[in-house]
């Protein structure tokens, strides 16, 4: 009983956060949601596909279950799942990640949480459902956390999905801001206490 209750809150949990970071990209230009914007490349187009990419893995293959559509060999890992060429759209990176959802769902849908899976890059290679959901939707998390800072540093949007779009009330944000830089010079210079 409790495998199902865990599994189930893993699954919404996974769900949500899919449909939080797509929604980064919502009214951007592509050239927005293509750019760079840290200095070591981080986009927002990019991070969808690389979720995209790791769904299909970690669902696909360790499962045993490959994803339909031919994916790069891990051991082949070049980092361009982390950005978009100009021949690949928008749509087709959001439609291979949700694809990629759909696969996983039905992975997850259909082993129970202590199946066994192969996870050949990993130190111990041998897991478990439960772990590559909890792994998964970690990185997942972290990744929708990036495109929060990215689409704030675009055009000042936050919030987790439109429903729960914070205020952009650009004089609200800038006292406090001022607030915050304030305490942080009164702390003063140095590495810490």
């Amino acid at each position: 009983m409790i495998d199902d209750l865990a599994k189930g809150v893993l699954h919404r949990q996974l769900r949500v956060i899919r449909e939080a970071l797509v929604w980064k990209l919502d009214g951007l230009p592509e050239y927005d949601v293509r750019r760079p914007l840290t200095p070591t490349g981080t986009n927002l187009l990019g991070l969808v596909k690389h979720m995209a990419t790791c769904e299909a893995w970690y669902f696909g293959d360790v499962f045993g279950r490959p994803f339909p559509q031919p994916l790069p060999d891990w051991r082949d890992a070049d980092n361009s799942d982390l950005w978009a060429s100009a021949e690949e759209t928008r749509d087709e990176i959001t439609d291979f990640y949700r694809r990629a959802g759909e696969h996983a769902d039905a992975t997850i849908t259909e082993l129970p949480l202590d199946a066994p899976g192969h996870v050949p890059w990993w130190p111990r290679p041998e897991v478990k459902l439960f772990t590559v959901m909890v792994h998964v939707l970690q990185d997942t998390t972290r990744h929708a956390g990036h495109a929060d800072i990215l689409r704030e540093q675009l055009d000042g949007r936050t919030g987790v999905t439109a429903e729960y779009e914070e205020d952009n009330d650009a004089a609200a944000r800038a006292a406090y801001r001022a607030t915050i830089e304030q305490a942080a010079r009164a702390a003063g210079p140095g590495t810490g206490r």
